[in-house]
């Protein structure tokens, strides 16, 4: 049974060191956020660095998600003090459980906030796509996926919530269960 693979990459105004009080906000939140999506129905896993160094992305151990990587347009820093980035990796059993665990709850919640805390994108921030069962989806897919998006446009390669794919590559709808005319009937 194929799963759906998720990339969100974000920009941040500040960087992920800077003490200010939206800064925490966003640390704060993030970690109730994680703790709240990681008990959702149709949730898999997510990548998450082996050595758990706080701020430090790059260079850090993700097993079997790979080299962390970021898109071309990522122009800000890469060390743990001067990195301005909030970016995620995960697995789940279909679109609608996604949908749910994004537009519901915490995440709703730190959804309505966010250009409290990121830059407002010229690209798109996130990304579907199906993977085969037991396939874990590297970074680099990740980024290659939203390239592909933002250079394309929705395709069975690389979707996005309102207009999305089939694991055979048939046009879905938001749902993202069958065919778009099967619903309209």
């Amino acid at each position: 049974m194929p799963q759906l693979a998720l990339y969100t990459f974000g920009v941040l105004k500040s960087p992920l060191a800077d003490p200010a009080p939206l800064t925490r906000e966003f640390y704060d939140i993030g970690e109730a956020v994680y703790r709240e999506i990681d008990r959702r129905p149709g949730y898999l896993a997510r990548a998450e660095a082996l050595d758990g160094v706080p701020g430090m992305l790059f260079g850090a151990d993700w097993g079997a998600w790979g080299e962390f990587a970021v898109p071309a347009w990522y122009d800000k820093g890469r060390t743990a003090d001067t990195t301005a980035l909030a970016t995620t990796l995960s697995l789940w059993t279909g679109l609608r459980p996604a949908v749910d665990a994004v537009y519901t709850g915490l995440h709703r919640t730190a959804l309505n906030r966010r250009y409290d805390w990121f830059e407002r994108p010229a690209h798109p921030n996130y990304v579907f796509w199906w993977v085969s069962d037991g396939e874990t989806p590297t970074w680099q897919d990740g980024v290659s996926r939203l390239e592909h998006l933002h250079a394309h446009g929705p395709t069975p390669r690389a979707f996005t919530f309102r207009h999305s794919f089939t694991p055979e590559g048939t046009p879905a709808g938001p749902e993202g269960t069958g065919p778009k005319s099967d619903r309209a009937r």
